[in-house]
């Protein structure tokens, strides 16, 4: 192996541990606060450990809320990862007849206020009588949509398609190319999407917070309740872990198709 290939690598796996230490560091602390039932200044480590804050955490909702984020994510990465899919195949097929105008359709709400996109879109689905959870799913779709079509879009266009009529000329029937050739290809594209999606819905406080109406209290919501009250730091710490570490956990399994699709 040359000296440029072992440099590279060598920097490759700097570069992967100073990753790793940006993620992990600023856990540390949540994780002493989390495990302690006493921590005053100036002491470095807590003078008393214990479970208090997981009890208030449980005590609060905490397992039903991350239930609901995990729901809401779950549903939004559902809908908004095909529609991306589609978004991005059509903006790369050279069918859309003015892609330019197309795309910044689709990027929109990454310019426009959430604050006031969703005031405004709570209003009109109260007209319409939409449930709160259906229309909260609704908005949160089209805010994930940007992102999922940013990706697939990418990936679809670099993806080589000469595959596909390779299939198609041995036979193979549309639906089978899709999901024997197109797929597998495209797997960690379409992953990293989903998991782009997952965190709008995972995530998100705005427009919870207002569709919602305070009546779907979500991880989020939970963390920000707590957080602006005083003397339950271990408390805030389990919750603030809570709507960490799954996200963290799905990014490594992205991770892990990234690279199984590589070898």
């Amino acid at each position: 192996m040359s000296g440029a290939a072992l440099a590279a690598r060598a920097g490759s796996r700097v570069g992967r541990a100073a990753l790793a230490v940006w993620l992990v560091l600023p856990l540390v602390p949540l994780l002493l606060w989390a495990a302690a039932d006493r921590w005053s200044a100036p002491a470095l480590l807590p003078q008393a450990w214990g479970t208090s804050g997981l009890a208030e955490a449980r005590a609060q909702g905490g397992g039903a809320a991350a239930a609901r984020s995990a729901v809401l994510g779950t549903a939004v990465a559902v809908l908004a990862t095909p529609l991306g899919a589609l978004a991005g195949r059509a903006l790369t097929s050279g069918a859309l007849p003015a892609p330019g105008a197309a795309l910044a359709v689709l990027l929109s709400p990454l310019v426009l206020p959430p604050f006031a996109v969703a005031l405004g879109l709570d209003v009109l689905l109260l007209r319409l009588r939409v449930p709160a959870e259906a229309g909260l799913v609704l908005l949160l779709t089209v805010a994930a949509i940007p992102y999922t079509t940013i990706v697939l879009r990418a990936a679809f266009a670099a993806h080589d398609r000469r595959f596909e009529e390779e299939a198609r000329l041995l036979g193979a029937s549309r639906w089978r190319v899709v999901r024997t050739v197109q797929l597998p290809l495209l797997a960690p594209a379409f992953a990293g999407a989903a998991f782009l999606a997952f965190l709008v819905g995972w995530s998100d406080y705005v427009v919870t917070l207002l569709v919602g109406g305070g009546r779907l209290v979500t991880l989020p919501l939970l963390v920000g309740a707590a957080a602006s009250a005083t003397g339950n730091d271990a408390q805030v710490a389990v919750l603030a872990l809570s709507a960490v570490l799954p996200p963290v956990v799905l990014l490594a399994v992205v991770g892990s198709i990234g690279r199984r699709a590589r070898r």
